[in-house]
């Protein structure tokens, strides 16, 4: 998974598409989320991070990360994959 190389991230979670031309902000885990994605950490690594950093079970871990990613493909935030 990988966020479209014209997608701006600022230190406060402001996020900038740069493309369509839309922001939306994010909360202080979704911007670590999204600079986790942005240093082609996989979603395993991403699981391990926010697992050590939080007290958080592994299934609702899941369950919020699948929301996120599907919302940042909603957005059209993240690269097409070519090969699925």
């Amino acid at each position: 998974m990988q966020l479209k190389k014209n997608v701006a991230i600022s230190e406060t979670g402001f996020i900038f598409d740069a493309e369509s031309g839309e922001s939306y902000s994010t909360n202080p885990i979704g911007q670590e989320l999204l600079n986790a994605i942005k240093n082609n950490m996989d979603k395993e690594e991403i699981m391990d991070q926010i697992m050590e950093e939080y007290e958080v079970n592994k299934e609702t871990l899941e369950t919020h990360l699948y929301d996120f990613f599907k919302m940042l493909e909603q957005f059209n935030l993240l690269e097409k994959r070519h090969h699925e």
